[in-house]
C-alpha cells in the first residue's frame, strides 16, 4: 500500500478506461442530480446535494434574487471535508482544478481565475496556493494553461493533458508532493456533447483520457501513490432542447423586459422561471399559490419527464432551501435549454458570447462557433449529448490501485471508502 493517494475525477467517465495497477474496477451509481458541482461535492463531503447545498452547476441565490452558475468559493459546500482528520494529523492536501475550491482549507489549490479587462479582453491565470505554484509549473510544462481549452468552441483534450502534467509535476516533485491529491480531467466532456457520446469522437476522448491516466499513473509510482478515477456523470444521446421559460412566458408567470430591442429576465417580477442544467431544470416559484399551476403546466410538457415537488425531491435526495420548488427532469434524449425569447434579432447580447456566469442556466450550445464570426452558436439543435438524469441506467465508471473492501454501490460509498482509507496513511 502507498502512502499516498491520487484522486482523479473523470468527467463523463462511464465506460471502461484502463490504469495501470489497478486492483479493482467496476460502475457505481452516482449522485442526482448527475452533473459537475454536485457530484464533486458528494464525494468531498460524502453527503447528498440535499445535505451540501450544492443542487447544480448553479442555481437561484435569494439573496440577491438571481441565477449564478459555476461560482467557485468553497463555502458554497456545506459540510465536513472527508480529509478534516487526516489533515488534522499534519497530512497535506492538494486540490487541482476542483470545482467550489477557492478558500478551501487545503495546503494547495490551483484553479483558473483569469482577470477580465475593464474596457473588453482577459488575462488569463490560475489562482494557486502556495502562490508561485502556478508560475513554478508553467515553467516547467513549458506553455500555460489556456482557458480557450478548458471552455468554448475551441474546448479540447488540452486542457486535461495540461492539467495531467501539471499532476504529474506536483506528484514527483519532493518539495510538493502532497500526500493526498484530488485532480479534475475534463477530458471527455466536449466531444460527448457536441457529437455521438457513442461514436467515434467519444472513442477518441476515452483513447485520449488514457493517455493522460497513463502519465499520472508512472508519476505516481515514481512518487509513491495510488490512484483512484472514477467518473462523475453519464452523457447519453440528445435529439432536442426543452424550452421551459418559453412556455412561462407564454403563460404568464415568466416575466422579462425590453432594452434596446432585446429581451431580458425580469426575474423580480416573475412568477415562475426555470434554471435549466442539462437535463435538470430548477423551478422558482415565489409564490407558494402558483407552485401547483406551474406544475400542472409544465408536466405537459413534451419533454419533460418527472416535476418533483419539494416533498418528491427529498426522495431523490435533493431536497435543499437551494432547490427550486419544482425540479424537473427531461425525458431520456432530451435536455433542457435556457432561451426564453422566440425570434434571434430579440436574443439579450450574452446568447452569442461565452459567458458562463450571465446566463440563467447551463448553455452547451457555447461549444460550437457562431455567426457572425467570434461568437458562439445560438442554436442549442447542435447538441448531441446531455446528462443530469441518475439511476441504475446512467451509471458510472470507478477503478483503483487501492484494495478497497468491496465495490463501492455509489458515489457516496465511494467517498466513504476514501475517508476510512485516508485514516491508515
Amino acid at each position: 500500500m502507498a502512502s499516498k493517494l491520487l484522486v482523479v475525477a473523470a468527467a463523463a467517465l462511464a465506460r471502461e478506461v484502463e490504469v495501470p495497477g489497478s486492483r479493482a474496477q467496476g460502475f457505481m451509481e452516482t449522485v442526482f442530480p448527475a452533473v459537475t458541482c454536485s457530484a464533486q461535492a458528494s464525494f468531498r463531503t460524502g453527503l447528498s446535494p440535499a445535505e451540501h447545498g450544492m443542487v447544480g452547476n448553479g442555481y437561484f441565490f435569494k439573496d440577491i434574487w438571481r441565477p449564478i452558475f459555476w461560482e467557485q468559493s468553497a463555502r458554497l459546500v456545506k459540510g465536513p471535508r472527508i480529509w478534516e482528520d487526516f489533515r488534522a494529523r499534519g497530512r497535506r492536501v492538494a486540490m487541482l482544478f476542483w470545482q467550489q475550491s477557492l478558500g478551501e482549507d487545503v495546503d494547495m489549490l490551483l484553479s483558473p481565475a483569469p482577470i477580465h479587462k475593464h474596457h473588453g479582453g482577459m488575462i488569463e491565470s490560475c489562482q494557486a496556493r502556495p502562490h508561485d505554484l502556478y508560475d513554478r509549473l508553467v515553467r516547467d510544462i513549458g506553455r500555460p494553461f489556456r482557458l480557450r481549452h478548458y471552455w468554448g468552441p475551441l474546448a479540447s483534450p488540452k486542457a486535461g493533458d495540461w492539467i495531467a502534467e501539471a499532476a504529474a509535476r506536483v506528484m514527483t516533485e519532493k518539495d510538493l508532493a502532497p500526500e493526498l491529491i484530488l485532480a479534475y480531467l475534463p477530458t471527455m466532456d466536449y466531444d460527448l456533447q457536441r457529437c455521438d457520446p457513442e461514436g467515434l469522437a467519444a472513442w477518441r476522448a476515452v483513447e485520449r483520457l488514457a493517455e493522460q491516466l497513463a502519465l499520472l499513473s508512472r508519476a505516481a509510482g515514481e512518487g509513491g501513490y495510488d490512484i483512484l478515477v472514477f467518473g462523475d456523470y453519464c452523457i447519453k444521446p440528445v435529439k432536442g432542447p426543452v424550452f421551459p421559460n418559453r412556455k412561462l412566458s407564454e403563460s404568464g408567470f415568466f416575466a422579462t423586459r425590453r432594452v434596446a430591442g432585446r429581451l431580458y429576465p425580469d426575474f423580480h417580477h416573475s412568477r415562475a422561471f426555470a434554471v435549466v442544467d442539462h437535463e435538470i431544470a430548477h423551478v422558482y416559484v415565489p409564490r407558494p399559490g402558483d407552485v401547483d399551476a406551474v406544475a400542472a403546466l409544465l408536466a405537459k410538457m413534451e419533454g419533460v419527464d418527472l416535476v418533483l415537488d419539494r416533498e418528491a425531491q427529498k426522495s431523490r435526495g435533493i431536497g435543499h432551501e437551494n432547490a427550486g420548488e419544482l425540479v424537473l427532469t427531461a425525458v431520456s434524449g432530451r435536455w433542457f435549454a435556457y432561451p426564453f425569447w422566440e425570434k434571434k434579432a430579440e436574443a439579450p447580447d450574452y446568447a452569442g458570447h461565452v459567458d458562463i456566469h450571465q446566463k440563467p442556466g447551463y448553455d452547451p450550445a457555447e461549444l460550437f462557433f457562431g455567426w457572425p464570426p467570434g461568437s458562439v452558436s445560438q442554436n442549442p439543435g447542435r447538441v448531441k449529448g446531455s446528462h443530469g438524469r441518475a439511476g441504475a441506467e446512467r451509471k458510472v465508471f470507478w477503478t483503483t490501485t487501492l484494495n478497497l473492501p468491496g465495490p463501492p454501490r455509489d458515489l457516496l460509498a465511494l467517498s466513504g471508502m476514501v475517508r476510512e482509507h485516508l485514516k491508515t496513511i
